[in-house]
């Protein structure tokens, strides 16, 4: 008895793929992730749900890798760096709670839930975006310009800052306008 090497089933398209991602990309800019739908999905990259299945199990899974290609809100990963590290952070923390409260937030409850479900969607998104990467690095360009004490380590205010933000689009409540100033207080004292 041969066996036989090949792999049953339909062909997985790379131009597909990248079709679906694109898609994804262009409907939830336009649409929003709760008005994003698989069947949308589909009909805008032109092909069968089945296909999009092939490769995700949820529109949350596509999303997540929409983040992790560099599709989607990108703007909303690293904190600008002006020289001033309060100013900045509050600024960038602003602009993710703005959108949070724009629907962003079930986006956000999606993406914990599907990294609860496969933890290889947590590792990927958290690998690939690399917010506290990134926010810990502008910690340390603000250590230093002597705006952040070089004892004090700069991971575990990343991860809390991160994680205030996930706790507040967990809970779904819209943040108050001072809220950013205060998230920045609270971490850096």
């Amino acid at each position: 008895m041969q066996v036989s090497e090949h792999r049953r089933g339909p062909v997985r398209s790379e131009a597909a793929r990248v079709a679906i991602l694109e898609a994804t990309a262009r409907l939830f800019e336009t649409r929003g992730y709760d008005q994003l739908t698989m069947e949308g999905i589909a009909a805008e990259a032109h092909v069968g749900k089945q296909t999009i299945y092939r490769w995700w199990p949820s529109k949350s899974a596509v999303v997540a890798d929409c983040m992790v290609e560099g599709l989607l809100l990108r703007e909303y990963m690293s904190p600008p760096d002006t020289g001033d590290l309060r100013a900045d952070l509050t600024v960038w923390i602003g602009g993710i709670l703005n959108f949070l409260d724009g629907g962003g937030a079930s986006l956000v409850r999606s993406l914990v839930a599907a990294a609860i479900d496969r933890p290889s969607i947590g590792e990927r998104l958290g690998e690939a975006l690399g917010i506290n990467h990134l926010l810990n690095a502008r910690l340390e360009s603000a250590v230093d310009v002597g705006q952040f004490s070089p004892t004090r380590p700069t991971q575990p205010f990343s991860r809390a800052l991160v994680g205030a933000i996930v706790l507040l689009a967990l809970a779904g409540e819209p943040a108050e306008p001072e809220t950013a100033a205060q998230l920045v207080d609270a971490v850096l004292g």
